[in-house]
């Protein structure tokens, strides 16, 4: 379980941030009309914080090199 947490902790940091962001940004800006797709909903803007971390901190892993 250490094992796959070592490997993928800035994935799961990075979800974990997002997550956090996604929240403040619905509770600080939101969408005061109710009819943003994204913002209107405090789950939908989590779930897509936590989406655009998970991208951005996998931008910064380092590559493998492979045996081919």
């Amino acid at each position: 379980m250490k094992a796959v947490i070592k490997k993928h902790i800035l994935k799961i940091t990075g979800t974990i941030v997002g997550a956090v962001a996604g929240y403040l940004y619905f509770h600080f800006v939101g969408c005061a009309s109710g009819t943003c797709p994204i913002t209107s909903n405090p789950y939908i803007t989590v779930i897509y914080g936590a989406f655009m971390g998970y991208l951005l901190f996998d931008l910064f892993k380092k590559k493998e090199h492979g045996t081919n």
